[in-house]
């Protein structure tokens, strides 16, 4: 827990050097506060004709009231100016962390963001960070003041009367005792709370990501049931840990009356051995009231601390994730890469055990279409993915232009490589702000040359916003085919030399299909093209095809070349009834 709360307070950033000086001042104040109870115990001797010693001793009251006024506003200027910019160092230093956070998961493989789902990062991000902002704003204003409070007060106790102090002593032994033994109780649970409240994001999210198939399926009842049922579960885990910590509360308002009671029958006892004065009871009870606040304010300070631990621990384990792929000390940016992409005996596996690569070796000119194919799971989609660096290979050596791309920075790489996804991929926002993806600066003409080739700018003109129409979460505002042209477009306003096309035309009808194909033979020309293909159709002018299996290219050539051999793709052909219709092509030519 201790660990924990440290790390909050690294976190603090550039706002350290502010913390520090707020930590001071509560520092100051912790002294300040102690001046009212012991100047009213002055006071109260001097009326009553007790003569005084010590360095506040004085025979007038209006001297100790003078006092009593300064420590009064200096408290009220200091504590005004302590809540103030402990408020802006928190709000400041949330906006940090979490675009920080934003930044850093943004980062993470594939991979990562494959086994986590996206409900749960923004669950994460947002509660995480506004944990943080509370744990920031308590100990600023509150809480390192209550802490700093008790060690002033104990001491000042025992120089003012020991026999008294020991009921403080008490009390404060009594407190953290049952403190502790509350967390070692509830620590577990509210872990447990906490996984109940990321597996409710995640399920409500979920749902709402699919809500077409929700209401297709007629599922709204079920998906609410499933959602009432982790919400009871979280309930059912919860109300024990708020049994507890009112349990705490309770007693933290007996043992105000008890100590009260317990110090003015002491007093009163060595009051008539007199052992203390009337000043000083009064002064002991000021104490013990002063002290049951300061020790609730230490309570909710450990209470918030234990109750936001299991929210910055998932917050802290994401943020410790670390990317599998990043850049090498003395990363290079050479700017734009001509295309030349050479394999050489590279191998990679993603368990350790089975290889889903192994010993590729292939080279690609400069503007060549190279297609890799094979059934799922023969090891396409991972060769293209350590030719962007998702991950890098365990052995071998991937090279564009004769440089190992270890060595290129990962932006320097990315730039230089556009990607035409199976499935669309679109922001929320317009049209245009979905085509500069591909370059941030592009101005509209170039905008709508890009869209004019790609072959949906007659749909962008057919629309009442233009260039400015919203594509809905994740396009749903357009069709299949828009959305998949408009992601062509896109990647031709990028203009990379090195282009992936990852079954860009799998999931269109013909007559959409056709249009694509046409749109992706336009954006093809002139680059290094890698195609990840199921329908043979679309690689028939390939340079060179790989045929994939088991990790290994089993054959390699051109698509005439490998139907003429008679081995695997020619088996693919035949099973798209693709010879067949060569071959009838080929006699109705004639």
């Amino acid at each position: 827990m201790i660990r924990l709360y440290t790390r909050v307070l690294q976190l603090l950033g550039k706002e350290a050097r502010l913390g520090w000086i707020l930590a001071g001042a509560n520092l100051l104040l912790a002294g300040a506060q102690f001046a009212e109870p012991v100047l009213f115990g002055k006071i109260v001797d001097v009326l009553s004709g007790k003569p005084q010693t010590g360095p506040l001793a004085s025979n007038s009251a209006w001297p100790l009231l003078g006092a009593w006024v300064a420590f009064g506003l200096f408290t009220i200027l200091c504590s005004a100016a302590v809540a103030l910019h402990a408020d802006k160092l928190a709000h400041r230093q949330r906006q940090a962390v979490l675009t920080d956070y934003f930044e850093h998961i943004m980062q993470l493989p594939l991979t990562f963001h494959t086994g986590t789902h996206s409900g749960r990062l923004m669950k994460v991000m947002l509660n995480g960070t506004d944990s943080l902002w509370r744990l920031w704003l308590g100990f600023f204003r509150e809480h390192f003041a209550a802490i700093m409070s008790l060690v002033v007060l104990l001491p000042l106790a025992l120089y003012i009367n020991w026999r008294l102090a020991i009921l403080l002593f008490v009390l404060c032994v009594v407190f953290t005792v049952l403190t502790t033994l509350v967390v070692r109780k509830t620590y577990g649970m509210q872990s447990e709370v906490e996984a109940h409240y990321s597996d409710l994001s995640a399920r409500a999210s979920d749902a709402l990501g699919n809500v077409a198939l929700v209401q297709s399926f007629v599922r709204i009842d079920a998906e609410v049931q499933g959602l009432r049922y982790v919400a009871d579960k979280l309930l059912a885990v919860q109300m024990p840990v708020l049994g507890w910590w009112a349990l705490v509360t309770v007693i933290t308002r007996a043992s105000t009356t008890i100590t009260v009671l317990a110090i003015f029958t002491v007093g009163i006892i060595l009051h008539q051995q007199g052992l203390t004065t009337v000043g000083e009871i009064v002064m002991f009870v000021s104490f013990a009231t002063m002290l049951i606040q300061k020790l609730e304010q230490v309570v909710s300070f450990i209470n918030s601390v234990f109750m936001e631990a299991p929210r910055l621990q998932e917050f802290f384990d994401v943020l410790d994730a670390v990317p599998a792929v990043r850049d090498r000390p003395g990363a290079m940016d050479t700017g734009r890469l001509s295309g030349l992409v050479e394999f050489t005996d590279v191998s990679f596996s993603y368990d350790g055990k089975r290889p889903a690569i192994e010993d590729l070796s292939f080279t690609a000119l400069p503007g060549q279409t190279i297609a890799l194919v094979g059934p799922t799971g023969a090891g396409k989609s991972t060769a293209i993915a350590l030719l962007h660096r998702a991950f890098d290979p365990q052995s071998g050596i991937i090279k564009i232009d004769g440089m190992d791309i270890r060595g290129l920075k990962l932006t320097a790489l990315r730039r230089n490589i556009g990607v035409v996804f199976q499935e669309a991929l679109l922001f929320n926002r317009s049209l245009a702000d979905n085509l500069r993806v591909g370059k941030p600066d592009a101005t509209e003409v170039e905008m709508r040359i890009a869209a004019q080739r790609a072959q949906v700018l007659e749909f962008i003109e057919r629309s009442e916003k233009k260039f400015e129409t919203h594509a809905g979460e994740r396009g749903r505002m357009l069709s299949g085919g828009e959305r998949q042209r408009l992601s062509i477009a896109r990647a031709l306003l990028k203009d990379p030399p090195i282009l992936i096309l990852d079954e860009a035309t799998s999931a269109l009808d013909a007559v959409t299909e056709a249009k694509v194909n046409a749109a992706l033979d336009e954006v093809m020309k002139g680059r290094t093209t890698f195609v990840i293909a199921h329908r043979l159709s679309t690689i028939r002018n390939a340079t060179r095809i790989l045929v994939f299996d088991n990790g290994r290219v089993i054959e390699s050539g051109t698509f005439d070349e490998l139907v003429a051999k008679g081995g695997r793709f020619a088996e693919l052909a035949r099973a798209q009834f693709m010879v067949q219709e060569n071959a009838r092509a080929g006699i109705e030519a004639e």
